[in-house]
């Protein structure tokens, strides 16, 4: 219901978003785990509280506790580390790259979940937030894993469509004030 609900808020000049949005979604050759999580965790990434109250929901139901709980954990370990390693990475002088960090990231020691699933949500969020930095490293972590490019690209296809989605239907509630306001 929540991701129908999502497809149908979609105006119909964004129609391939709703084509994506299933594609992603029906045709995901992720683990029902990896897919509502890493559906999670890129709504959360996207801000946008429309694309998160319709699929949280969805989400909840198709997660277990300690996935729900890690895919949380994710995203806001995700939203510290892609803020600080993308500016690092940005800034011009390399020094920053040599100090220590001084931030606690707890959950990427124990995320209780495979390790593999939280990688893979890290990434996903960090397409989200562009950081290159992050990108890298997940990537590298799931390859080393075993974990075929595929479904790397999966996850960032999915954090694609999803911020795509979040982009439009935030602006659309805002133009649709807008004009009402006049």
């Amino acid at each position: 219901m929540s991701l129908d609900s999502l497809a149908s808020r979609l105006p119909d000049y964004a129609r391939d978003l709703r084509r994506n949005l299933d594609a992603v979604v029906g045709a995901s050759r992720l683990s029902p785990q990896r897919l509502w999580g890493t559906l999670l965790v890129t709504a959360i990434a996207s801000r946008s509280a429309i694309v998160l109250r319709e699929l949280a929901p969805e989400a909840r139901a198709h997660l277990s506790e300690r996935a729900w709980t890690a895919a949380r954990s994710a995203a806001a370990t995700m939203a510290v580390n892609n803020v600080f390693h993308r500016t690092r990475h940005l800034l011009s002088d390399p020094a920053y790259g040599d100090l220590r960090a001084g931030l606690r990231t707890n959950p990427l020691g124990d995320p209780g979940v495979e390790r593999t699933d939280y990688e893979l949500w890290a990434l996903a969020v960090s397409a989200v937030n562009a950081c290159g930095a992050c990108l890298d490293h997940h990537e590298r972590i799931l390859r080393a894993a075993g974990v075929d490019r595929e479904t790397v690209q999966e996850a960032f296809r999915i954090a694609a469509v999803v911020q795509a989605v979040a982009v439009t239907l935030d602006a659309e509630a805002v133009l649709a004030e807008a004009v009402r306001g006049r």
